[in-house]
């Protein structure tokens, strides 16, 4: 994977660049910013431009903070052909780790991420701008909630204390370091402050703020701002050959996620599947429909923790873009054309007296699924309370 495969995050790649060259690379980095920005894939890119033995060697030393180049300078590429070049770009080079939230595949037994390593290639090969759900889906997790496990720490440490196989850098990947258990963490603090030389980790964050403030401490933190609606337009055109109207649209509706529109080109089954249920419980709620109602948290009780969580953020969505349309303002609005098509009627419902009670709801039905509680009752509860808070106009 190379810079010139990355969409956007022009600036970042020549600073990333500019650090290699001047021999200024810190050794530890989190690259920070919401899902769709193309973190992990800039994360493996810079890891094989750092492995590359076909460009002109770095020179030695390294501190902790690089400083930002004054004047941008044309993109580097790896020659892609040497060996270190080939190993890399098939995610197999035995200098290059990564370090990925998982599931205990046999109960009570630890488990590290070398358990899920051929999933985990598999999958960032096929697609680099995947995402969590992504990777619920091919790592078999289910309702299992994915970690970065405490066993995980000693797996690192053992593989960055052997020397380089091929005389060059080490580079340590760490995708959503926010999911770290907190004893993982602590005990990779020693390794971050001091690793071995020409060791370079590389942590990959959609939360920032809920990484422990020690590992923040410790690593050099660079902003990745989503893109821009022109260059997930122009990318969906050229790397994934959508039609010009169609891929405008998808742009303008990810509002800056590559992910979200990648999803929306390869899947709607479940942005469909919660259509329908917003709109049936809307419906059921202004027409007071307590039974049915109850028939609905059930329905939705089947459907598993990830995409119970799933549809809350689609609610939350769903209420915030009807609030915006109430202001006719359609360069605003981020909707497919169905949801537009509900808005026309359901809008009005949704204004200044109810918006704030039915987010908060929403909230604290998120929190609840994902501390376990019991499905039927979180969703009959927030059913309920919508009889109240949609009548509220």
């Amino acid at each position: 994977m190379t810079f010139d495969s990355i969409i956007g995050q022009e600036r970042v790649k020549q600073r990333l660049i500019s650090d290699v060259k001047q021999g200024k690379v810190p050794h530890a980095m989190m690259f920070c910013g919401p899902e769709g920005n193309g973190g992990l894939a800039l994360a493996v890119a810079f890891a094989q431009y750092l492995l590359c033995s076909g460009k002109n060697p770095p020179p030695q030393g390294m501190s902790m903070f690089g400083d930002e180049p004054e004047t941008q300078e044309p993109l580097d590429h790896v020659c892609t052909h040497c060996t270190n070049c080939l190993m890399a770009e098939k995610l197999q080079h035995p200098d290059l780790h990564f370090a990925f939230p998982i599931f205990k595949k046999r109960s009570g037994k630890p488990s590290v991420c070398d358990d899920f390593i051929e999933e985990w290639r598999d999958l960032l090969l096929s697609s680099p701008y995947m995402g969590y759900a992504e990777w619920m889906q091919a790592s078999g997790a289910e309702n299992q909630q994915l970690q970065i496990f405490v066993e995980e720490s000693d797996a690192i440490s053992r593989k960055l204390s052997l020397k380089s196989s091929q005389g060059g850098y080490k580079v340590c990947i760490i995708w959503l370091p926010e999911k770290m258990h907190v004893s993982c963490a602590n005990k990779l603090l020693k390794l971050l402050e001091e690793p071995p030389t020409q060791t370079v980790f590389v942590l990959v964050s959609e939360h920032p703020d809920q990484v422990l403030q020690t590992i923040r401490s410790r690593t050099q933190m660079i902003d990745l701002p989503p893109l821009s609606q022109t260059e997930i337009e122009t990318a969906l055109v050229q790397q994934y050959s959508v039609l010009p109207a169609l891929a405008k649209q998808i742009a303008h509706s990810s509002t800056g996620n590559m992910t979200k529109a990648l999803r929306e080109i390869t899947s709607n089954s479940d942005n469909s599947l919660y259509f329908d249920l917003f709109v049936s419980l809307m419906r059921l709620s202004y027409a007071r429909k307590v039974k049915e109602m109850k028939q609905w948290s059930e329905q939705v009780a089947q459907l598993g923790r990830e995409r119970q969580k799933a549809l809350l953020t689609y609610c939350q969505h769903m209420i915030r873009e009807n609030f915006i349309y109430n202001f006719h303002r359609s360069e605003l609005n981020y909707m497919e054309e169905k949801e537009s098509e509900f808005a026309v009627r359901f809008a009005p419902f949704i204004n200044e007296r109810n918006v704030i009670g039915i987010m908060q709801e929403l909230s604290l039905a998120q929190r609840d699924i994902e501390q376990n509680v019991n499905a039927k009752i979180v969703f009959f509860d927030f059913a309920l309370k919508m009889i109240v808070l949609i009548k509220n106009r």
